[in-house]
């Protein structure tokens, strides 16, 4: 009896170590960067800066991701402001449809990880984005690219972060955010 107690104790004992050890490992693997890019400066009025967004800085090196966050009913991400109509900030038309949309039309592009993520399977599909103590939903049209960035392709910007839902303005509207606020706003998201 004393034996088969020091072995569940034993046993305990190794699973505790293997979780305490182990768990942050797996934990701190879920999305780690898978490169880097080196900016160039872009051509003389190549990068809009709309919505105050940064044009790549040659020489700086920006991380590179393939993955995002595993999604669930509350995915936890960062809202940022982008013009999809033609000649805005977003670069060229929406991966999904070959389209340029409405800044009044609720559309967002989501980070490489959550773009791709099963065959692109979001693209034209709802999300549904709870931030400033409201909701709204919208259609995913595009991504945020997280792998690459700082060319023409990519209006000149660096890549996108991990965990990028970029909205129009239409999104930030019926958020209720005010618009001095617009740009960077802690969010949580779910497919629909």
């Amino acid at each position: 009896m004393k034996n088969q107690s020091c072995y569940s104790l034993a046993f305990v004992l190794l699973l505790f170590l293997l979780l305490v050890t182990k768990w942050p490992s797996v934990e701190a693997k879920s999305c780690r960067p898978s490169g880097e890019l080196k900016g160039t400066n872009p051509p003389p009025g190549q990068c809009n800066t709309e919505n105050d967004s940064e044009c790549c800085v040659k020489g700086q090196l920006y991380k590179t991701y393939t993955c995002s966050p595993q999604v669930s009913s509350r995915t936890k991400a960062k809202l940022t402001l982008n013009s999809f109509e033609e000649g805005g900030d977003g670069g060229g038309a929406s991966e999904c449809d070959n389209q340029y949309h409405s800044d009044d039309t609720p559309v967002v592009a989501l980070s490489t990880g959550w773009f791709k993520f099963n065959n692109m399977q979001r693209c034209l599909k709802d999300i549904n984005i709870y931030g400033n103590g409201r909701s709204v939903r919208a259609m995913v049209v595009d991504e945020c690219d997280s792998t690459t960035g700082c060319d023409d392709e990519h209006a000149y910007q660096p890549p996108c972060p991990y965990n990028i839902v970029d909205a129009s303005k239409a999104v930030w509207r019926a958020l209720e955010v005010p618009e001095s606020n617009w740009g960077d706003l802690d969010i949580y998201w779910s497919d629909v």
